[in-house]
């Protein structure tokens, strides 16, 4: 009885100075969320797009336009965009417990990076479950600047996902880019892209 009794206020003691070992939350917000789940509910699907508006016009867009939400986890969400055999693109999507980043990872065709990539931008408020936008961040500000196209400092990227459509959105002053894609009709996957394994 006295052992048993030793035991137990021993256990006691371990437990009142026992810690709980767990990694520190990933916090978050319904609106954010909602958006980021309803394009991984997409995940593994393609769709076809079309430039809806290109002003002014810039070359770089030309044959079949195709997104592809292709690898999907609790956190993080990578969608190539190809543009007819040009596989260089890949939006991620990524939850960083201060909001959304959207980042374009921008390759090579022998996989290694482009000197301009992992540009983009993040939340700066709670958006909506259909739309998200991302003012560029700074990191993109300082590239912009050392490449010679400060203008697009000004950068703001747009995600809309209804549906029925997808929508990825350019705007700053004097320029918009607006690719749309048809949710309703998934097609075949395209190839890997750019620096990606299987």
């Amino acid at each position: 009885m006295k052992k048993t009794l030793i035991i137990a206020g021993l256990l006691s003691v371990f437990a009142a100075n026992a810690q709980i070992v767990q990694p520190a939350p990933l916090v978050s917000i319904p609106t954010h969320d909602a958006f980021f789940d309803k394009l991984k509910a997409l995940c593994g699907k393609a769709f076809a797009g079309e430039i809806a508006v290109d002003t002014p016009a810039a070359p770089g867009f030309e044959g079949a336009l195709i997104m592809h939400v292709r690898r999907c986890t609790d956190t993080e969400l990578q969608i190539p965009f190809h543009v007819g055999d040009d596989h260089s693109r890949t939006w991620i999507i990524t939850k960083t417990g201060a909001g959304l980043s959207l980042k374009h990872d921008h390759r090579n065709k022998d996989g290694s990076h482009d000197v301009q990539t992992m540009y983009g931008g993040h939340t700066v408020d709670a958006g909506w479950p259909n739309s998200q936008s991302f003012p560029a961040d700074q990191y993109s500000k300082e590239l912009f600047a050392s490449r010679g196209v400060p203008q697009s400092n000004g950068n703001t990227w747009q995600m809309y996902v209804y549906p029925e459509k997808f929508t990825y959105r350019l705007v700053r002053e004097g320029r918009e880019f607006r690719v749309e894609f048809d949710l309703t009709k998934p097609v075949a996957l395209p190839p890997v892209p750019w620096g990606y394994a299987d």
